[in-house]
């Protein structure tokens, strides 16, 4: 798992707590909060400015401070990627089957069809051959909605059923999905978060301060926030019995539920201080 970037954490932070003080923060306070996370003035804005070319930022003066707010596209986004994030895939059930999809995009179309694979793979699909990729049965409207998006409609074909012979299951499994992959990026956010975790909540039973748990918090949500969108959530008889995804479910979910609070205490203590 790579290091905390710039990108990557001002995105979070934003998802994190623009929402919740009005979808606007000032400038001075984003750049305060991400350098507490070692992340330079010079980074930050450079951030901001990508995100306004994206269209995920406005500027917006309040009260004579110049600030950003979040863009009803960002908004849409953050709400579709919390879907994933905190709601993150529960195991299929082997016997509610499968979803296929097929498709056959021509050449001038192509720009669609890496379009659309890159999508699938978003949704959780697996490649099981050129063309020909696999998700649990529970994806099927999903992929309807996406296909009917793109308007390939008439260039795809999405099957459900189950698996009736053939290749073993776990082996598919195994060659459709990168599970080592997923695997090891649970593995690695165990590792870099658990021990200072614990020892975050045993050194300060009285209460943990608001910036560290703001440090703490962010940098976990950061790294967290990409495993769910690649597990495909398959069913748990095509996984190893250790499979690392239950307990860093359950170390965020427990990052969430100390630190949460205390961090958002800390963004609002700097947002204000930024307004006055």
């Amino acid at each position: 798992m790579s290091s905390n970037t710039s990108r990557t954490l001002l995105v979070t932070l934003l998802g994190a707590f623009a929402r919740r003080t009005g979808d606007w923060m000032p400038i001075k306070g984003i750049v305060a909060l991400l350098e507490e996370l070692g992340i330079d003035e010079s980074s930050t804005r450079t951030g901001v400015s990508r995100l306004k070319k994206r269209h995920w930022l406005v500027p917006e003066k309040q009260d004579g401070k110049s600030g950003y707010r979040l863009t009803d596209l960002a908004k849409a986004s953050l709400a579709s990627g919390d879907e994933v994030i905190w709601h993150a895939r529960q195991p299929a059930k082997l016997e509610d089957g499968w979803c296929i999809a097929t498709f056959s995009v021509p050449e001038q179309q192509r720009a669609k069809r890496h379009l659309l694979r890159s999508r699938l793979a978003l949704l959780g699909f697996g490649n099981v051959g050129q063309g020909v990729w696999i998700a649990p049965a529970r994806m099927a409207a999903d992929a309807l909605e996406l296909i009917d998006s793109l308007e390939l409609t008439n260039n795809t074909n999405i099957l459900v059923g189950r698996h009736a012979g053939g290749q073993d299951l776990t082996r598919m499994a195994r060659e459709s999905w990168d599970l080592d992959a997923i695997e090891s990026g649970y593995r690695e956010f165990i590792a870099r978060h658990q021990s200072g975790f614990q020892s975050l909540i045993r050194s300060h039973r009285d209460g943990i301060a608001p910036r560290e748990a703001f440090v703490h918090y962010l940098r976990a949500l950061d790294d967290w926030r990409v495993l769910p969108m690649r597990d495909p959530g398959l069913p748990r008889e095509l996984l190893r019995s250790d499979w690392p995804g239950d307990p860093a479910t359950r170390l965020i979910e427990e990052v969430v539920t100390q630190l949460e609070q205390p961090a958002f205490a800390y963004v609002q203590e700097v947002v204000a201080l930024e307004k006055r």
